[in-house]
C-alpha cells in the first residue's frame, strides 16, 4: 500500500529500512528513486521440475545481490534454477491483491504476521507444513507462531528480522550517571533528569508519519499484552476501549520529552540528534546505526528493551519485523517449491544473506553470530529470547486502515493530546468501515 514497511526505497517518504542501510553501515544506496526492474514472463516455471519462479520486492541494490547469492548457492547444491521477477517494492505491495489472484510466481517476497494471514485467509497461499516439517528446529517458538496462519497451518518461512527498542549512547550515560530504566517510572524519571541536564530527553521525529506508530506499540503490548495488540490490529477489539484510552494517558505523559518540532522532521534528522549527543535516547528500529556514520560513534550505540509497564506481561514481547517467503496458490513445482523453502529455512542460507546484507539478523536461533556487530548480537539474543513478536503497526494491520486513519489519527493525538476521546471515537467509526470491505 504505502512506503512504511518497505525496505526498498519509495515516495513520498524513505521506508523503515531504507536509506543508508546497515547494523555496522551497510553500503549507502543513493536517492529515493524507486529501481523498477525488467519483469520476467509470466512467472512461468520452464523446464518442469528445474526451475522455480520466485516474485521478488527486493529492488533496492543491496538486497537484490544478496538474495542473488543465496539463490546461486541453492542452485549449486540442488540443481533447481530460481527464475526471479523483480518488481519495485512499492509496486510489488501495492500489486499483491491482484498479483496473487492472477498467475503468480512458485514463490514471493512477504512479510510475517497479520500480512501473512490474510492472505491465507483468502486461499491465496499454500500451507507449507510439510517444510516446517523439516526446518521447525531451527526456529525458536515466537517466530514459529508468526509463520501461522489463522488455521494454524504454517504459510511463511522467516529469514531476516531487526528489533525496535530504546537507543542511547553509553558515554553520555556515563558522562552523567544514567542507568537504564526497566520500569514505566524509571523512564519519567530519566526523561526529567535528562531535561534537567540540558538534553532532549527522547529524540523524535513523524514528518513520515510511520515511525508514532512504534511508539503506539510499545506502550501497548506492555501495558495490555500481546493478544490485545493482536485483537486491535486485526480489527476485532474497539478503539474507544480503556485499554486504548490508557496507552494515550500514558503517552502524554511522555510527549513533554519528546523533541520539539518532530512533525518537519524525518528519523533520519532525529537520530542525528542522538549522534550529536543533543538527545539521550530514541524510540525506533535498530536500523537507526545506519546514520552512525563513524566508526566510534557506532561503538558507542546501544540499546534497551522498552520498560515494563504492567508486571502481568514484563518485558516479553519484542517489536521484529520479519520477512521471509510464501507459497502462492498453485505453484507449478511443488517438488523445487519444498527444496528451496527448505535450504531458505536453513541456517547456510540465512548467514549468506547476512554477508550481503548486514542491516539485519537472521530470524532462525541456529544461524551463526560469529560475524556480527555487538549492535546485531545484542539484537539476535533479544528477539530469540522474547515470549512473542509482533510486525509494527503496519504490518499487523491492514495496510489501508494504517496509512488512511492511524498515520494522520496518531499525528492528530500528537498535536493535540487533549482531544483523543473524539480522535478514538473517529478511528473506531472508520475502522468499521474499512474492515468490513473486502
Amino acid at each position: 500500500m504505502h512506503h512504511l514497511s518497505s525496505s526498498g526505497l519509495s515516495l513520498p517518504g524513505p521506508s523503515r529500512r531504507s536509506l543508508l542501510r546497515g547494523i555496522g553501515g551497510a553500503a549507502a544506496l543513493g536517492a529515493g528513486i524507486p529501481l523498477l526492474s525488467a519483469c520476467g514472463g509470466s512467472g512461468s516455471s520452464g523446464s518442469g521440475s528445474k526451475t522455480v519462479s520466485l516474485g521478488s520486492n527486493a529492488s533496492d541494490a543491496v538486497p537484490k545481490k544478496a538474495f542473488a547469492d543465496v539463490y546461486a548457492a541453492f542452485q549449486k547444491q540442488s540443481g533447481v534454477t530460481v527464475k526471479v521477477n523483480t518488481k519495485d517494492h512499492n509496486t510489488f505491495q501495492e500489486q499483491i491483491n491482484s498479483y496473487l489472484q492472477g498467475t503468480p510466481d512458485d514463490v514471493f517476497n512477504w512479510f510475517a504476521g497479520y500480512r501473512m494471514q490474510f492472505f491465507a485467509k483468502k486461499g491465496l497461499a499454500s500451507p507449507i507444513d510439510d517444510v516446517w516439517e523439516k526446518i521447525g528446529g531451527n526456529f525458536p517458538e515466537a517466530m514459529k507462531k508468526l509463520s501461522k496462519g489463522e488455521d494454524g497451518k504454517y504459510y511463511f518461512v522467516p529469514l531476516t528480522t531487526y528489533p525496535w527498542a530504546i537507543f542511547y549512547r553509553k558515554s553520555v550515560f556515563q558522562k552523567y550517571g544514567y542507568s537504564v530504566p526497566t520500569t514505566w517510572d524509571e523512564l519519567v524519571a530519566l526523561c526529567k533528569k535528562m531535561k534537567k541536564d540540558g538534553l532532549v530527553p527522547i529524540a523524535f521525529g513523524d514528518k513520515d508519519a510511520w515511525p508514532a506508530m512504534g511508539t503506539f506499540d510499545q506502550i501497548n503490548f506492555r501495558l495490555n499484552g500481546y493478544d490485545f495488540h493482536v485483537e486491535l490490529m486485526a480489527g476485532k477489539a474497539a478503539w474507544t476501549d480503556a485499554k486504548v484510552k490508557a496507552v494515550f494517558d500514558h503517552w502524554a505523559e511522555l510527549l513533554p520529552y519528546h523533541q520539539d518540532g518532530f512533525m518537519g522532521r524525518t528519523w533520519q534528522d532525529a537520530a542525528q540528534t542522538l549522534v550529536s549527543k543533543k538527545a539521550g535516547m530514541y524510540l525506533l528500529g535498530s536500523f537507526v546505526a545506519q546514520q552512525f556514520t563513524n566508526a566510534a560513534d557506532l561503538e558507542d550505540l546501544d540499546f534497551f528493551a522498552f520498560p515494563e509497564i504492567n508486571s502481568a506481561y514484563g518485558q516479553d514481547t519484542v517489536e521484529a519485523p520479519t520477512d521471509g517467503f510464501m507459497v502462492s496458490k498453485a505453484p507449478k513445482n511443488h517438488d523445487g517449491v519444498v527444496k528451496l523453502l527448505e535450504y531458505l529455512g536453513s541456517p547456510a542460507a540465512e548467514e549468506l544473506y547476512l554477508k550481503g546484507d548486514p542491516s539485519v539478523v537472521a530470524a532462525s536461533s541456529k544461524a551463526s553470530t560469529s560475524a556480527y556487530s555487538a549492535l546485531q548480537k545484542k539484537s539476535f539474543e533479544m528477539i530469540a529470547g522474547a515470549k512473542t513478536l509482533t510486525q509494527f503497526m503496519d504490518r499487523d494491520s491492514r495496510p489501508d486502515f494504517t496509512s488512511t486513519v492511524m498515520q494522520p489519527g496518531l499525528q492528530k493525538f500528537l498535536q493535540n493530546p487533549k482531544g483523543v476521546d473524539s480522535l478514538l471515537s473517529s478511528i473506531e467509526r472508520q475502522k468499521k468501515t474499512i474492515f468490513a470491505s473486502a
